[in-house]
C-alpha cells in the first residue's frame, strides 16, 4: 500500500509539473495591449458615452500607460467619435497610437459587397488625420455568398483597401485585420480564415497588415479552441517570417472569457485588445486589467515595465463609473470590492492583490470570521478602545451563530452592522463610535428620502421639548412619537430601563444621532423598505427591541 501511494504521489507530481509547465509561456510575454475602453464600453449601454465621456474614459486608460487607443468606429452619420478625434488631434495626441474602425466595403447589397467606393470608415479617417486603421472582416456565409464572391476576391478586396491606406494614411500608417465572426467560420471554413492571413502574411515587408486581431463576440466558444486559433494564425505568420501581432479579444456568457483570453496567449497570441473593464456588449468581456493581472500573479515582469500596473484596478473602477454610473460588481474579479477581502483569516495570499494595488484589505465578517477578525473590524472602522477585547469579540461571534441557528440573516460588516452587533453582544456604543456612524452614508435617494421623513416627525415632537433645535428629544417625547406602538407603559421600571440602550453618552435625553444609527442599520439591513411606517417598525423591532432587551439583561 506505501509502495503503491508513492507511485501514486510520484505520476501525480510528474503530471503536475508537465501541465504548469505551459504557463511559463505566460510569465515570459512581452504582452501587446490596445485599449478599447471608449468603444467597448459603450457597447451595449442605454446611455452612449459623450464627449465628456470619452475623454474622462481616455485619461484614465493613459495613466496605464497603454500606448494604443481604439478611438473611433466611423459611419456616415457624424457621431461624437468625429467630434472626439478632432479634439485629440487638437490636444497634440500622438496619432500613431490612436485607431480607428472600418469596415472592409462601403456596403453589401444581395450579399455582395460593394468592391469600389472607398469605405467611408478610411475615407473619414484621412480626413480627420488618422493612419491606423482596424479593419472589420467578416468571413461566414451570413454575410456573404461564397460562391458569388469567392475568396480570391475577398483576398484581393482586404488587399486593395490595405494599399490604399498606405498611399493615403501618411508614411506612419498602420493596419489591423480583425476577424469579427470566428464562431461561424472556424467549424466548417477555417480555410477562409487561414487563406486571409496568409494573403496578408506573404504582402511585401512594407505592405503587411500590422498584424491580425480576432474575437469571440458570442463567448460561447470553450478557451482551447480559441487558442486552437490562435496557435494555426501564428504558425502560418510564422511560416511566411511575419513578425506581426496576433491579438485576441473574447466576448463573456459562460464563464470562459478570462481563461480563454489566457489559453490564447499561451497558443501563439501576443496581445489583447479591450477594454480595461468589463463592461461591453451583453454581459461584458474579458477585461484587460484581469487579463494582466493574472500574468503578473503569475511572475511577469514584463508587463511590469511595460505598463501602470498599479493603477489598473482603479482605472477599471473610474471606467465601470463613468459607463454605468456605478460601482463594479462587489463580486468583480480584481476590481470589485470584494476582490481584496480577506475572508477566513489575517494570512494574506503568496499573491496579496490589496498589497499591490497599494490598498488595505477589509476583513470580511461572516461566520466563519474569527474572534480576530472581529476585533481587527472594530479597531479599523472605530480606532482602538479598551472594551475591544477577544472576549467581546468571541461573544459577537456566537451572537452571529445564533442569528443564523434562529433563521436570522444580517449583515455585520457595514460600520452600523457590527456596531449594533457589538451592542447586542454586551458592548458599549460609545460615543466615538456614534460619531463615526454618523459620517455613514445611506446609499438610494429612496432610502435618504426615507430618513427625512422620519426627522419630520423627530422635529415635530422637538417643538414641544424646553430646548428647540439642540438634537435631542427628552424620553417623554421620543416614547410619545415613536416608542409607543411597542412599548405600552411609558412609566414602567422596565421601560425607562430599555430606553436606557439608546442613551449611548448617557445624558438623559436622546440624540438624533443615536437614533439615526438604527435608521441607517435598519434601511442598510433591508433596503427593500418602501414606507417610513416600515423603516420604523424594523429599527424597532429588528435593532432597538433586542439591543433593549440586552441592556435590561446587564442591569439584573
Amino acid at each position: 500500500m506505501a509502495n503503491k501511494m508513492k507511485r501514486m504521489v510520484a505520476n501525480y507530481e510528474k503530471e503536475a509539473s508537465k501541465r504548469l509547465a505551459k504557463y511559463q509561456v505566460l510569465r515570459d510575454l512581452d504582452i501587446f495591449v490596445i485599449d478599447n475602453s471608449i468603444r467597448e464600453s459603450t457597447v451595449g449601454q442605454l446611455r452612449g458615452h459623450t464627449l465628456e465621456n470619452k475623454w474622462a474614459v481616455y485619461d484614465e486608460v493613459k495613466k496605464c500607460g497603454f500606448k494604443h487607443t481604439i478611438v473611433a468606429a466611423y459611419s456616415h452619420m457624424t457621431r461624437v467619435d468625429d467630434v472626439f478625434v478632432k479634439q485629440l488631434l487638437e490636444r497634440g495626441e500622438d496619432p500613431e497610437g490612436l485607431w480607428a474602425f472600418s469596415e472592409i466595403t462601403a456596403g453589401i447589397k444581395n450579399k455582395l459587397p460593394d468592391t469600389k467606393t472607398v469605405p467611408v470608415g478610411i475615407e473619414k479617417m484621412k480626413k480627420t488625420g488618422l493612419c491606423c486603421v482596424i479593419f472589420e472582416i467578416d468571413l461566414g456565409d451570413g454575410t456573404y455568398d461564397f460562391e458569388k464572391f469567392t475568396m480570391d476576391d475577398m483576398c484581393a478586396l482586404i488587399n486593395k483597401w490595405n494599399e490604399w491606406c498606405y498611399e493615403n494614411l501618411g508614411p506612419k500608417t498602420k493596419v489591423l485585420v480583425n476577424f469579427r465572426d470566428l464562431p461561424d467560420v472556424m467549424p466548417e471554413h477555417a480555410d477562409r480564415a487561414f487563406e486571409v492571413t496568409a494573403m496578408l502574411a506573404n504582402l511585401p515587408t512594407n505592405r503587411r497588415p500590422f498584424g491580425v486581431i480576432y474575437e469571440e463576440p458570442g463567448g460561447k466558444t470553450l478557451p482551447e479552441e480559441c487558442g486552437l486559433w490562435g496557435k494555426y494564425f501564428r504558425k502560418i505568420m510564422d511560416d511566411y517570417k511575419w513578425e506581426g501581432h496576433l491579438l485576441i479579444h473574447v466576448h463573456e456568457k459562460y464563464g470562459y472569457s478570462d481563461a480563454a483570453n489566457l489559453q490564447t496567449l499561451m497558443d501563439g497570441a501576443n496581445g489583447i485588445w479591450g477594454s480595461i473593464c468589463t463592461e461591453g456588449a451583453a454581459m461584458g468581456h474579458a477585461s484587460s486589467c484581469v487579463t494582466l493581472l493574472n500574468l503578473i500573479r503569475l511572475g511577469n515582469k514584463k508587463v511590469l515595465e511595460k505598463y501602470n500596473c498599479s493603477y489598473l484596478r482603479r482605472a477599471a473602477i473610474n471606467v465601470t463609473k463613468i459607463t454605468t454610473g456605478n460601482d463594479p460588481h462587489p463580486k468583480q474579479p480584481v476590481y470589485g470590492t470584494r476582490a481584496v477581502d480577506f475572508i477566513f483569516n489575517l494570512t494574506p495570499e503568496e499573491f496579496d492583490l490589496a498589497s499591490f494595488f497599494g490598498e488595505k484589505a477589509p476583513v470580511r465578517i461572516t461566520s466563519l470570521a474569527s474572534p480576530e477578525m472581529i476585533r481587527q473590524r472594530m479597531i479599523d472602522l472605530f480606532g482602538e478602545e479598551e472594551q475591544f477585547t477577544l472576549e467581546l469579540a468571541h461573544n459577537m461571534k456566537e451572537l452571529i451563530l445564533e442569528d443564523l441557528r434562529s433563521n436570522r440573516k444580517e449583515e455585520y460588516m457595514s460600520m452600523v452592522g457590527i456596531a449594533l452587533l457589538l451592542d447586542r453582544a454586551g458592548g458599549k456604543l460609545s460615543a466615538k463610535m456614534r460619531d463615526a456612524i454618523d459620517k455613514f452614508e445611506v446609499g438610494s435617494p429612496h432610502s435618504k428620502l426615507l430618513i427625512a421623513e422620519v426627522r419630520k416627525i423627530w422635529d415635530e415632537w422637538d417643538l414641544q421639548d424646553e430646548v428647540h433645535g439642540d438634537e435631542m428629544l427628552q424620553f417623554d417625547s421620543f416614547y410619545n412619537g415613536f416608542m409607543a406602538p411597542y412599548f405600552s407603559c411609558y412609566r414602567c421600571n422596565d421601560t425607562k430601563k430599555a430606553l436606557q440602550a439608546i442613551d449611548m453618552d448617557s445624558d438623559g435625553m436622546v440624540d438624533w444621532n443615536e437614533f439615526e444609527l438604527y435608521l441607517k442599520w435598519a434601511i442598510n439591513q433591508y433596503p427593500e423598505t418602501q414606507t417610513v411606517e416600515e423603516l420604523l417598525d424594523i429599527a424597532f423591532r429588528k435593532g432597538l427591541i433586542p439591543a433593549m432587551q440586552d441592556e435590561f439583561i446587564k442591569t439584573q
